[in-house]
Protein backbone atom coordinates (compact mmCIF):
# COMPACT_ATOMS: atom_id res chain seq x y z
CA UNK A 1 0.00 0.00 0.00
CA UNK A 2 1.61 3.26 -1.13
CA UNK A 3 1.39 6.42 1.37
CA UNK A 4 -1.21 8.06 -0.49
CA UNK A 5 -3.28 4.75 -0.20
CA UNK A 6 -2.72 4.68 3.55
CA UNK A 7 -3.74 8.21 4.26
CA UNK A 8 -6.66 7.65 2.04
CA UNK A 9 -7.74 4.14 4.41
CA UNK A 10 -7.11 5.71 8.03
CA UNK A 11 -9.27 9.17 7.30
CA UNK A 12 -11.99 7.23 5.76
CA UNK A 13 -14.03 8.87 2.45
CA UNK A 14 -14.59 12.08 4.59
CA UNK A 15 -11.06 12.11 6.18
CA UNK A 16 -9.19 15.14 7.35
CA UNK A 17 -7.07 16.96 5.44
CA UNK A 18 -3.78 18.50 5.88
CA UNK A 19 -0.12 18.37 6.39
CA UNK A 20 0.27 18.91 10.46
CA UNK A 21 2.33 17.23 12.72
CA UNK A 22 -0.04 15.56 14.14
CA UNK A 23 -3.70 14.41 12.11
CA UNK A 24 -6.42 13.28 13.89
CA UNK A 25 -7.81 10.29 12.04
CA UNK A 26 -11.16 8.49 11.76
CA UNK A 27 -11.38 5.12 11.90
CA UNK A 28 -14.24 3.38 12.34
CA UNK A 29 -15.75 4.19 15.66
CA UNK A 30 -12.44 4.73 17.05
CA UNK A 31 -10.13 7.82 17.03
CA UNK A 32 -6.32 7.79 16.68
CA UNK A 33 -3.63 10.66 16.36
CA UNK A 34 -0.85 9.47 13.88
CA UNK A 35 1.87 11.53 13.90
CA UNK A 36 3.40 12.23 10.79
CA UNK A 37 6.63 14.21 9.15
CA UNK A 38 5.65 14.88 5.62
CA UNK A 39 5.26 11.28 4.92
CA UNK A 40 1.94 11.89 2.71
CA UNK A 41 4.61 14.50 0.78
CA UNK A 42 6.06 13.76 -2.76
CA UNK A 43 7.81 15.92 -4.62
CA UNK A 44 9.08 16.26 -8.46
CA UNK A 45 12.27 18.07 -8.75
CA UNK A 46 13.73 18.90 -12.40
CA UNK A 47 17.11 20.90 -11.43
CA UNK A 48 20.08 22.16 -13.63
CA UNK A 49 23.39 20.71 -13.36
CA UNK A 50 26.54 22.07 -12.14
CA UNK A 51 27.08 24.90 -9.50
CA UNK A 52 22.90 24.98 -9.65
CA UNK A 53 23.02 21.62 -8.60
CA UNK A 54 24.81 22.34 -5.21
CA UNK A 55 22.29 24.53 -4.45
CA UNK A 56 19.30 22.65 -4.83
CA UNK A 57 20.98 19.30 -3.14
CA UNK A 58 20.98 21.65 -0.07
CA UNK A 59 17.18 22.08 0.07
CA UNK A 60 16.64 18.21 -1.33
CA UNK A 61 18.48 17.04 1.68
CA UNK A 62 16.60 19.03 3.86
CA UNK A 63 13.40 17.94 2.33
CA UNK A 64 14.47 14.76 3.10
CA UNK A 65 15.47 15.06 6.79
CA UNK A 66 11.94 16.78 7.25
CA UNK A 67 10.30 13.41 5.93
CA UNK A 68 9.13 14.66 2.31
CA UNK A 69 9.66 11.71 -0.56
CA UNK A 70 11.89 13.39 -3.63
CA UNK A 71 12.48 12.27 -6.81
CA UNK A 72 14.81 14.05 -9.15
CA UNK A 73 14.49 14.00 -12.66
CA UNK A 74 18.22 13.75 -14.49
CA UNK A 75 18.97 13.17 -18.37
CA UNK A 76 21.62 10.21 -19.03
CA UNK A 77 24.59 13.16 -19.20
CA UNK A 78 24.04 14.21 -15.86
CA UNK A 79 27.22 15.71 -14.48
CA UNK A 80 26.44 16.80 -10.98
CA UNK A 81 23.39 14.79 -10.38
CA UNK A 82 24.07 11.26 -9.59
CA UNK A 83 21.19 8.78 -10.39
CA UNK A 84 21.39 6.91 -6.35
CA UNK A 85 21.78 9.09 -3.30
CA UNK A 86 20.09 8.35 -0.12
CA UNK A 87 18.50 11.70 -0.37
CA UNK A 88 15.91 11.11 -3.59
CA UNK A 89 14.94 8.35 -6.28
CA UNK A 90 15.55 9.54 -9.43
CA UNK A 91 13.57 9.09 -12.89
CA UNK A 92 17.06 9.01 -15.75
CA UNK A 93 15.42 10.28 -19.45
CA UNK A 94 17.58 8.37 -21.79
CA UNK A 95 18.34 11.82 -23.86
CA UNK A 96 20.76 14.44 -23.81
CA UNK A 97 20.37 17.77 -21.27
CA UNK A 98 22.44 20.10 -23.11
CA UNK A 99 24.02 20.54 -19.82
CA UNK A 100 26.59 17.64 -19.91
CA UNK A 101 30.33 18.76 -19.22
CA UNK A 102 31.62 18.69 -22.30
CA UNK A 103 28.89 21.31 -23.54
CA UNK A 104 29.41 23.43 -20.79
CA UNK A 105 33.04 23.46 -21.05
CA UNK A 106 32.77 24.85 -24.41
CA UNK A 107 29.87 27.26 -24.19
CA UNK A 108 32.37 28.79 -21.32
CA UNK A 109 35.15 28.92 -23.61
CA UNK A 110 32.98 30.79 -26.24
CA UNK A 111 31.80 33.02 -23.32
CA UNK A 112 35.08 33.94 -22.40
CA UNK A 113 36.16 34.45 -26.08
CA UNK A 114 32.89 36.74 -26.61
CA UNK A 115 35.22 39.07 -24.68
CA UNK A 116 37.37 39.59 -27.36
CA UNK A 117 34.90 40.23 -30.18
CA UNK A 118 33.26 36.25 -30.21
CA UNK A 119 29.55 35.76 -30.43
CA UNK A 120 27.76 32.68 -28.06
CA UNK A 121 24.21 33.65 -29.78
CA UNK A 122 24.48 30.26 -31.41
CA UNK A 123 25.81 28.48 -28.37
CA UNK A 124 23.23 29.33 -26.82
CA UNK A 125 20.28 28.89 -29.25
CA UNK A 126 22.09 25.30 -29.33
CA UNK A 127 21.49 24.24 -25.63
CA UNK A 128 17.50 25.34 -26.11
CA UNK A 129 17.19 23.64 -28.92
CA UNK A 130 18.27 20.23 -26.87
CA UNK A 131 16.38 21.60 -23.90
CA UNK A 132 13.17 21.88 -26.63
CA UNK A 133 14.04 18.37 -28.07
CA UNK A 134 14.53 17.17 -24.20
CA UNK A 135 10.72 18.20 -23.46
CA UNK A 136 8.90 16.97 -26.43
CA UNK A 137 11.03 13.50 -25.97
CA UNK A 138 9.51 13.43 -22.27
CA UNK A 139 6.05 14.08 -22.87
CA UNK A 140 5.99 11.18 -26.17
CA UNK A 141 7.26 8.82 -23.65
CA UNK A 142 3.86 8.07 -22.68
CA UNK A 143 4.82 5.01 -20.43
CA UNK A 144 7.08 7.33 -18.48
CA UNK A 145 4.38 10.00 -18.74
CA UNK A 146 1.98 8.54 -16.76
CA UNK A 147 3.69 7.01 -14.35
CA UNK A 148 4.60 10.62 -13.02
CA UNK A 149 1.30 11.54 -13.37
CA UNK A 150 0.25 8.15 -11.43
CA UNK A 151 2.63 8.93 -8.96
CA UNK A 152 0.46 11.85 -7.68
CA UNK A 153 3.09 14.07 -6.90
CA UNK A 154 1.85 17.12 -4.28
CA UNK A 155 5.01 19.53 -5.70
CA UNK A 156 7.26 20.41 -8.74
CA UNK A 157 10.54 22.22 -7.83
CA UNK A 158 12.48 23.39 -10.37
CA UNK A 159 15.65 25.72 -11.62
CA UNK A 160 14.15 27.73 -14.20
CA UNK A 161 17.49 28.68 -15.77
CA UNK A 162 16.03 25.62 -18.28
CA UNK A 163 12.04 25.93 -18.85
CA UNK A 164 12.28 22.08 -18.94
CA UNK A 165 10.48 21.79 -15.11
CA UNK A 166 8.28 24.56 -15.73
CA UNK A 167 6.53 23.29 -18.44
CA UNK A 168 6.50 20.10 -17.16
CA UNK A 169 4.32 21.31 -14.03
CA UNK A 170 1.64 23.19 -16.09
CA UNK A 171 2.01 19.77 -18.55
CA UNK A 172 1.01 17.69 -14.55
CA UNK A 173 -0.61 21.01 -13.63
CA UNK A 174 0.84 21.03 -10.13
CA UNK A 175 1.54 23.79 -7.94
CA UNK A 176 5.14 25.10 -9.11
CA UNK A 177 8.36 26.18 -6.80
CA UNK A 178 11.33 27.83 -8.46
CA UNK A 179 14.69 27.79 -7.03
CA UNK A 180 15.43 30.94 -8.75
CA UNK A 181 18.31 33.88 -9.46
CA UNK A 182 18.09 33.46 -13.05
CA UNK A 183 15.07 32.39 -15.64
CA UNK A 184 16.31 30.64 -19.45
CA UNK A 185 15.16 34.56 -20.47
CA UNK A 186 17.23 36.27 -17.94
CA UNK A 187 17.39 37.72 -14.26
CA UNK A 188 14.29 36.45 -12.33
CA UNK A 189 12.74 39.46 -10.87
CA UNK A 190 13.08 40.78 -14.58
CA UNK A 191 9.73 37.91 -15.18
CA UNK A 192 7.38 38.62 -12.07
CA UNK A 193 8.19 41.90 -10.56
CA UNK A 194 7.96 46.03 -11.65
CA UNK A 195 11.55 46.50 -12.99
CA UNK A 196 12.11 50.33 -13.60
CA UNK A 197 14.61 51.10 -15.72
CA UNK A 198 15.27 54.08 -14.21
CA UNK A 199 16.74 52.66 -11.04
CA UNK A 200 16.45 48.92 -11.75
CA UNK A 201 20.41 48.17 -13.55
CA UNK A 202 19.78 45.44 -16.34
CA UNK A 203 22.39 42.15 -15.78
CA UNK A 204 25.31 43.38 -17.78
CA UNK A 205 25.46 46.86 -17.51
CA UNK A 206 27.81 47.09 -14.01
CA UNK A 207 25.27 50.01 -13.48
CA UNK A 208 24.00 50.83 -9.68
CA UNK A 209 20.21 52.22 -8.44
CA UNK A 210 21.87 56.22 -8.99
CA UNK A 211 21.80 56.58 -12.93
CA UNK A 212 22.48 59.45 -14.72
CA UNK A 213 20.43 60.08 -18.00
CA UNK A 214 23.21 58.40 -20.25
CA UNK A 215 23.22 55.17 -18.12
CA UNK A 216 19.51 54.84 -17.95
CA UNK A 217 19.82 54.90 -21.79
CA UNK A 218 22.65 52.64 -21.72
CA UNK A 219 20.03 50.60 -19.64
CA UNK A 220 17.06 50.86 -21.65
CA UNK A 221 19.26 50.16 -24.97
CA UNK A 222 20.72 46.76 -23.39
CA UNK A 223 16.49 46.19 -22.13
CA UNK A 224 15.72 46.30 -25.90
CA UNK A 225 18.87 43.69 -26.91
CA UNK A 226 18.10 41.37 -24.18
CA UNK A 227 14.02 41.16 -25.74
CA UNK A 228 15.58 40.83 -29.14
CA UNK A 229 17.79 37.89 -28.06
CA UNK A 230 14.92 36.11 -26.26
CA UNK A 231 12.81 36.52 -29.17
CA UNK A 232 15.66 35.83 -31.31
CA UNK A 233 17.04 32.83 -30.01
CA UNK A 234 14.97 31.26 -27.21
CA UNK A 235 10.99 31.75 -28.13
CA UNK A 236 11.32 30.20 -31.74
CA UNK A 237 12.54 26.50 -29.95
CA UNK A 238 9.22 26.41 -27.75
CA UNK A 239 6.64 28.13 -30.16
CA UNK A 240 5.49 24.91 -31.66
CA UNK A 241 5.84 22.79 -28.40
CA UNK A 242 4.09 24.23 -26.46
CA UNK A 243 1.07 25.12 -28.83
CA UNK A 244 0.84 21.66 -29.58
CA UNK A 245 0.82 20.18 -26.07
CA UNK A 246 -1.43 23.25 -24.65
CA UNK A 247 -2.75 24.93 -27.03
CA UNK A 248 -3.00 28.32 -28.59
CA UNK A 249 -4.58 30.15 -25.90
CA UNK A 250 -0.80 29.14 -24.08
CA UNK A 251 2.41 31.02 -24.69
CA UNK A 252 6.09 30.33 -23.24
CA UNK A 253 6.09 33.66 -20.39
CA UNK A 254 2.48 31.80 -19.19
CA UNK A 255 4.70 28.82 -18.36
CA UNK A 256 6.85 30.90 -16.22
CA UNK A 257 3.49 31.54 -13.39
CA UNK A 258 5.29 29.60 -10.60
CA UNK A 259 3.40 29.99 -7.21
CA UNK A 260 6.43 30.83 -5.37
CA UNK A 261 9.80 32.11 -6.46
CA UNK A 262 12.61 31.24 -4.26
CA UNK A 263 15.14 34.13 -4.68
CA UNK A 264 19.26 33.31 -3.87
CA UNK A 265 20.03 36.80 -3.55
CA UNK A 266 18.73 39.36 -0.61
CA UNK A 267 19.11 43.08 0.38
CA UNK A 268 22.20 43.02 1.46
CA UNK A 269 23.84 42.40 -1.70
CA UNK A 270 20.86 43.06 -4.55
CA UNK A 271 20.30 47.15 -4.67
CA UNK A 272 16.60 47.81 -3.58
CA UNK A 273 13.89 47.31 -6.36
CA UNK A 274 10.57 46.47 -6.18
CA UNK A 275 9.21 43.08 -5.64
CA UNK A 276 5.73 40.68 -5.18
CA UNK A 277 3.89 38.60 -2.77
CA UNK A 278 5.39 35.30 -4.04
CA UNK A 279 8.94 36.19 -3.98
CA UNK A 280 11.02 34.36 -0.87
CA UNK A 281 14.51 35.57 -0.14
CA UNK A 282 17.02 33.37 0.55
CA UNK A 283 20.12 34.17 0.22
CA UNK A 284 22.77 32.59 1.77
CA UNK A 285 20.47 30.28 2.78
CA UNK A 286 23.79 27.01 1.72
CA UNK A 287 25.84 28.95 4.19
CA UNK A 288 26.70 27.32 7.70
CA UNK A 289 29.00 27.83 10.57
CA UNK A 290 32.19 26.27 9.38
CA UNK A 291 33.26 22.74 10.19
CA UNK A 292 36.91 22.05 11.07
CA UNK A 293 38.79 21.56 8.10
CA UNK A 294 41.16 18.00 7.08
CA UNK A 295 44.30 17.78 8.81
CA UNK A 296 46.60 18.65 6.12
CA UNK A 297 44.53 21.48 5.28
CA UNK A 298 44.38 22.34 9.03
CA UNK A 299 48.04 22.31 9.54
CA UNK A 300 48.89 24.18 6.05
CA UNK A 301 46.30 26.93 7.30
CA UNK A 302 48.02 26.76 10.86
CA UNK A 303 51.73 26.85 9.15
CA UNK A 304 51.13 30.60 7.65
CA UNK A 305 51.84 32.03 11.21
CA UNK A 306 50.55 35.91 11.86
CA UNK A 307 50.28 36.57 7.79
CA UNK A 308 47.18 34.37 7.55
CA UNK A 309 46.27 32.65 4.22
CA UNK A 310 44.77 33.74 1.18
CA UNK A 311 42.20 31.50 -0.84
CA UNK A 312 41.82 31.35 -4.77
CA UNK A 313 38.58 29.43 -6.65
CA UNK A 314 37.14 30.27 -9.63
CA UNK A 315 34.18 28.70 -9.04
CA UNK A 316 32.75 25.26 -10.67
CA UNK A 317 32.86 25.30 -14.28
CA UNK A 318 36.79 27.21 -15.01
CA UNK A 319 39.04 25.03 -13.43
CA UNK A 320 42.31 26.14 -15.61
CA UNK A 321 43.44 29.22 -17.12
CA UNK A 322 45.38 30.46 -20.20
CA UNK A 323 49.35 29.09 -19.42
CA UNK A 324 50.44 32.87 -19.17
CA UNK A 325 47.30 34.23 -16.98
CA UNK A 326 48.31 31.41 -14.67
CA UNK A 327 51.88 31.84 -14.87
CA UNK A 328 51.66 35.61 -13.72
CA UNK A 329 49.16 34.75 -10.97
CA UNK A 330 51.39 32.30 -9.92
CA UNK A 331 54.42 34.45 -10.14
CA UNK A 332 52.84 37.06 -7.69
CA UNK A 333 51.72 35.17 -5.17
CA UNK A 334 55.00 33.88 -5.03
CA UNK A 335 55.82 37.05 -3.79
CA UNK A 336 53.30 37.36 -0.74
CA UNK A 337 54.20 36.15 3.17
CA UNK A 338 50.95 34.75 3.02
CA UNK A 339 50.29 31.26 2.38
CA UNK A 340 47.71 30.54 -0.47
CA UNK A 341 45.41 27.19 -1.38
CA UNK A 342 44.12 27.64 -4.77
CA UNK A 343 42.03 25.58 -6.33
CA UNK A 344 42.94 24.92 -10.44
CA UNK A 345 43.14 22.11 -12.67
CA UNK A 346 45.41 23.19 -15.15
CA UNK A 347 49.04 21.92 -15.71
CA UNK A 348 50.82 23.37 -12.82
CA UNK A 349 52.56 26.85 -13.63
CA UNK A 350 56.55 27.13 -13.37
CA UNK A 351 56.62 30.10 -11.30
CA UNK A 352 54.38 28.51 -8.88
CA UNK A 353 55.94 29.37 -4.85
CA UNK A 354 56.36 27.27 -2.19
CA UNK A 355 53.84 29.29 0.06
CA UNK A 356 51.22 27.82 -3.48
CA UNK A 357 48.89 24.57 -2.73
CA UNK A 358 47.11 23.66 -5.74
CA UNK A 359 43.95 21.07 -5.02
CA UNK A 360 41.73 20.19 -7.53
CA UNK A 361 38.70 20.90 -4.59
CA UNK A 362 38.72 22.56 -1.03
CA UNK A 363 35.72 23.31 1.28
CA UNK A 364 35.65 26.42 0.04
CA UNK A 365 32.82 27.63 3.24
CA UNK A 366 34.78 26.18 5.72
CA UNK A 367 38.20 27.37 4.79
CA UNK A 368 36.24 31.02 4.58
CA UNK A 369 35.22 31.09 8.11
CA UNK A 370 38.37 29.97 9.19
CA UNK A 371 40.08 32.85 11.07
CA UNK A 372 43.54 32.79 9.28
CA UNK A 373 41.86 33.58 5.67
CA UNK A 374 42.47 37.11 5.04
CA UNK A 375 41.41 37.28 1.58
CA UNK A 376 39.05 35.31 -1.25
CA UNK A 377 40.17 35.76 -4.63
CA UNK A 378 36.95 34.78 -6.25
CA UNK A 379 35.41 34.93 -10.15
CA UNK A 380 32.52 36.41 -8.41
CA UNK A 381 29.38 33.40 -8.90
CA UNK A 382 26.61 33.59 -6.59
CA UNK A 383 27.22 31.00 -4.17
CA UNK A 384 31.08 32.05 -3.66
CA UNK A 385 30.21 35.97 -3.09
CA UNK A 386 27.32 34.48 -0.72
CA UNK A 387 29.65 32.25 1.48
CA UNK A 388 32.13 35.72 1.43
CA UNK A 389 29.74 38.04 2.88
CA UNK A 390 28.52 35.16 5.41
CA UNK A 391 31.71 34.76 6.95
CA UNK A 392 33.12 38.22 6.57
CA UNK A 393 36.02 37.93 4.34
CA UNK A 394 36.91 40.84 1.44
CA UNK A 395 37.28 39.56 -2.23
CA UNK A 396 39.65 39.98 -5.06
CA UNK A 397 37.43 39.74 -8.01
CA UNK A 398 38.63 38.38 -11.15
CA UNK A 399 34.57 38.30 -12.96
CA UNK A 400 34.64 36.39 -16.42
CA UNK A 401 31.58 35.19 -17.78
CA UNK A 402 27.73 35.30 -16.66
CA UNK A 403 26.59 37.76 -13.72
CA UNK A 404 29.69 37.49 -12.30
CA UNK A 405 31.04 41.04 -13.62
CA UNK A 406 27.78 42.47 -11.82
CA UNK A 407 28.17 40.30 -8.62
CA UNK A 408 31.57 41.84 -7.69
CA UNK A 409 30.04 44.96 -8.92
CA UNK A 410 27.84 45.10 -5.95
CA UNK A 411 30.89 44.57 -3.80
CA UNK A 412 32.86 47.03 -4.99
CA UNK A 413 30.09 49.58 -4.39
CA UNK A 414 29.54 48.29 -0.95
CA UNK A 415 33.52 48.83 -0.16
CA UNK A 416 34.14 44.87 0.90
CA UNK A 417 36.03 44.21 -2.23
CA UNK A 418 38.25 45.19 -5.41
CA UNK A 419 37.79 44.12 -8.58
CA UNK A 420 40.23 43.32 -12.17
CA UNK A 421 39.87 42.83 -15.21
CA UNK A 422 41.28 39.65 -15.83
CA UNK A 423 41.77 40.01 -19.42
CA UNK A 424 44.36 42.70 -18.95
CA UNK A 425 45.82 42.09 -15.79
CA UNK A 426 49.29 41.12 -15.78
CA UNK A 427 51.55 39.98 -12.65
CA UNK A 428 52.13 43.91 -11.41
CA UNK A 429 48.68 44.39 -11.36
CA UNK A 430 47.36 41.32 -9.54
CA UNK A 431 49.90 41.75 -6.90
CA UNK A 432 49.13 45.56 -6.56
CA UNK A 433 45.39 44.37 -6.35
CA UNK A 434 45.82 41.87 -3.59
CA UNK A 435 48.34 44.86 -1.51
CA UNK A 436 45.52 46.55 -1.14
CA UNK A 437 42.75 44.65 -0.28
CA UNK A 438 44.75 43.31 2.08
CA UNK A 439 46.53 46.18 3.63
CA UNK A 440 43.20 48.57 3.60
CA UNK A 441 41.02 48.15 6.68
CA UNK A 442 38.31 49.39 5.32
CA UNK A 443 37.93 46.22 2.77
CA UNK A 444 37.46 43.62 6.03
CA UNK A 445 35.43 46.43 7.67
CA UNK A 446 32.84 47.20 5.09
CA UNK A 447 32.51 43.13 4.43
CA UNK A 448 31.98 41.99 7.92
CA UNK A 449 29.56 45.05 8.68
CA UNK A 450 27.74 43.33 5.88
CA UNK A 451 28.32 39.82 6.66
CA UNK A 452 26.65 41.24 10.48
CA UNK A 453 23.35 42.11 8.25
CA UNK A 454 23.03 39.52 6.60
CA UNK A 455 22.75 37.27 9.95
CA UNK A 456 20.50 39.94 11.62
CA UNK A 457 17.32 37.67 10.76
CA UNK A 458 14.33 36.72 12.66
CA UNK A 459 14.36 33.17 10.37
CA UNK A 460 17.30 31.40 8.67
CA UNK A 461 17.11 32.19 4.88
CA UNK A 462 16.99 28.06 4.50
CA UNK A 463 14.45 27.33 7.14
CA UNK A 464 12.41 30.30 5.47
CA UNK A 465 12.57 28.43 2.14
CA UNK A 466 11.23 25.60 3.78
CA UNK A 467 8.14 26.60 5.48
CA UNK A 468 7.30 28.08 1.77
CA UNK A 469 7.76 25.12 0.17
CA UNK A 470 5.69 23.23 2.64
CA UNK A 471 3.72 26.12 2.74
CA UNK A 472 2.83 25.55 -1.08
CA UNK A 473 2.19 21.71 -0.52
CA UNK A 474 0.10 22.44 2.41
CA UNK A 475 -2.59 24.61 0.24
CA UNK A 476 -2.00 22.58 -3.03
CA UNK A 477 -0.81 26.47 -4.30
CA UNK A 478 -0.24 29.96 -3.39
CA UNK A 479 -2.57 31.41 -6.28
CA UNK A 480 -3.55 34.08 -4.10
CA UNK A 481 0.21 35.57 -4.10
CA UNK A 482 0.14 35.21 -8.13
CA UNK A 483 -0.44 38.19 -10.08
CA UNK A 484 -1.77 37.64 -13.60
CA UNK A 485 -0.17 41.02 -14.92
CA UNK A 486 1.67 38.77 -17.38
CA UNK A 487 -1.25 38.66 -19.46
CA UNK A 488 -1.54 41.97 -19.96
CA UNK A 489 -0.45 43.77 -23.43
CA UNK A 490 2.81 46.11 -22.68
CA UNK A 491 0.48 49.14 -23.37
CA UNK A 492 -1.56 47.76 -20.63
CA UNK A 493 0.99 46.90 -18.44
CA UNK A 494 2.09 50.16 -18.31
CA UNK A 495 -1.04 51.80 -18.45
CA UNK A 496 -0.17 53.92 -22.06
CA UNK A 497 -3.86 53.20 -22.64
CA UNK A 498 -5.40 54.75 -19.80
CA UNK A 499 -2.44 57.91 -20.32
CA UNK A 500 -3.45 58.02 -24.06
CA UNK A 501 -7.43 58.79 -23.56
CA UNK A 502 -6.72 60.92 -20.60
CA UNK A 503 -4.68 63.00 -22.83
CA UNK A 504 -7.46 63.11 -25.40
CA UNK A 505 -10.07 63.83 -22.35
CA UNK A 506 -8.20 66.52 -21.58
CA UNK A 507 -7.59 67.28 -25.70
CA UNK A 508 -11.20 67.48 -25.34
CA UNK A 509 -12.37 69.57 -22.82
CA UNK A 510 -10.07 71.89 -23.64
CA UNK A 511 -10.61 71.64 -27.34
CA UNK A 512 -14.35 72.15 -26.39
CA UNK A 513 -13.53 74.95 -24.12
CA UNK A 514 -11.57 76.97 -26.55
CA UNK A 515 -14.22 76.37 -29.37
CA UNK A 516 -17.04 78.00 -26.48
CA UNK A 517 -14.76 80.85 -26.03
CA UNK A 518 -14.12 81.92 -29.50
CA UNK A 519 -18.06 81.59 -29.64
CA UNK A 520 -18.57 83.32 -26.83
CA UNK A 521 -16.09 86.30 -28.24
CA UNK A 522 -17.67 85.90 -32.28
CA UNK A 523 -21.12 86.61 -29.96
CA UNK A 524 -20.23 89.20 -28.27
CA UNK A 525 -18.14 90.98 -31.25
CA UNK A 526 -21.47 90.47 -33.47
CA UNK A 527 -23.54 92.28 -30.47
CA UNK A 528 -21.09 95.29 -30.59
CA UNK A 529 -21.23 95.74 -33.86
CA UNK A 530 -25.20 95.94 -34.08
CA UNK A 531 -25.19 98.27 -31.38
CA UNK A 532 -22.43 100.59 -33.17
Amino acid sequence: MTSRSLLKYLCGPSGVTGYTLGITVRKKSTYLYVFLIGLFITLLVFPVDGSHWVNMNVIIQQLHLRGHQVSVVRSTDSWYIKESSPFYSSITLDMESGFDEDFLTAFIAELLDIQRGGDVSKKASEMQKKQSKLIEGLFENKELIQSIKDAEYDLVLTDPTTPTGAILAQYLKLPLVFNVRWTSQGEGHFSIAPSPLSYVPMVGTELSDKMSFFERLLNVLIFGFAEYQIAQYLLPHYENLIEKYFGPDKDYFSMFQADLWLMRVDFVFEFPRPTMPNVIYMGGFQCKPAKPLPQHLEDFVQSSGEHGVILMSLGTLIGELPPELAEGIAAAFAKLPQKVIWRYKGDRPGTLGNNTLLVDWMPQSDLLGHPKIKLFVAHGGTNGVQEAIYHGVPILGLPLVFDQHDNLFRIKERGAGKVIDVFTMNEDIFFQGIMEVLTDPSYRMNMQRLSRLHRDQPIKPLDNALFWIEFVMRHKGAAHLRTESYKLPWYSYHSVDVILFLAAVVLVILGTFAVLIKCLCSMCLGTKRKRD
